[in-house]
């Protein structure tokens, strides 16, 4: 059985498999950190361009946490060594930054975390490098599509299968496959909490959404069929027939008649193509 919490900022925070509800302390936390993470997306606009390597655009990341007065989460997280996730083409999520080249023809999915004054401003957007296929471009624009269809579900009284049927019945209207095996996740002074968030479901299944909740909703979208794999590496995961995927992700907070999202672009750079 669902149990939740009402949650004060002041008390310890446990991964306990309780979902947290919120109130307007925890809001204002997160639009801060969420609006750090989104102005950092933005900024990347005009530096996702052919002959950049994964691992610069990761450089760029920390240095503007930093100067924002935010950290990376994802620094040290389970031995992690990078500020951020970039994931190319077929990488479905969690690819590691590195030498990489970007080159004319990529989709890019770049996933920062900051951590600003103790909360978490989880996000990922996707780009294109150069002159991109018109198939690849349709996958990126279904997969904003199926996120933003998922945010209209999350509301009070609906539960987390409202918001994973809205997101399968579009993709698979496209013929798209949705990852099963990776999901949104609670969130807020932690990284990764209750509830998960899944993006294929039935509706009225699931923890109901109360006011107070914060979580991502984060659908991975393949072209191909839904099954991934982890690489050797422990952490990239690939689309196991190698067609191209293509991810979104918000940070939301359930308010009394709908839903706040904290990572939504200042600069209204929604989904790509982008003009900067």
């Amino acid at each position: 059985m669902t149990e939740y919490i009402d949650v004060t900022e002041e008390q310890p925070i446990a991964r306990d498999g309780t979902i947290k509800l919120h109130g307007p302390q925890g809001f204002e936390g997160m639009r801060k950190a969420g609006r750090v993470a989104a102005e950092v997306l933005d900024s990347l606009a005009e530096k996702v361009v052919p002959g950049v390597t994964t691992g610069e655009l990761d450089d760029f990341i920390r240095e503007q946490f930093l100067a924002k007065g935010g950290t990376p989460a994802t620094l040290g997280y389970r031995g992690y060594t990078h500020s951020s996730c970039i994931s190319i083409n077929h990488v479905v999520c969690h690819g590691i930054p590195g030498d990489r080249v970007l080159k004319d023809g990529d989709i890019v999915n770049i996933d920062p975390t900051p951590i600003v004054d103790g909360w978490h401003g989880d996000t990922s957007r996707m780009y294109l490098v150069g002159d991109v296929p018109i198939k690849a471009r349709r996958l990126v624009e279904v997969t904003y599509e199926c996120l933003m269809l998922g945010i209209e579900q999350a509301k009070p009284g609906n539960h987390m299968g409202d918001v994973a049927h809205a997101i399968q019945r579009h993709a698979e209207k496209h013929r798209y496959g949705v990852v099963r095996d990776f999901c949104g996740h609670g969130v807020g002074q932690l990284f990764h909490d209750a509830p998960e968030v899944v993006h294929v479901g039935r509706p009225g299944t699931g923890p109901e959404l109360r006011p107070g909740m914060f979580f991502t909703i984060e659908p991975m979208i393949n072209i191909g069929k839904p099954d991934v794999k982890v690489l050797d590496d422990g952490w990239t995961a690939v689309t196991r027939d190698r067609s191209l995927s293509a991810q979104f992700e918000h940070s939301v907070g359930i308010t009394e008649d709908g839903c706040e999202i904290f990572t939504l672009s200042p600069k209204g750079l929604h989904c790509p193509p982008y003009a900067v």
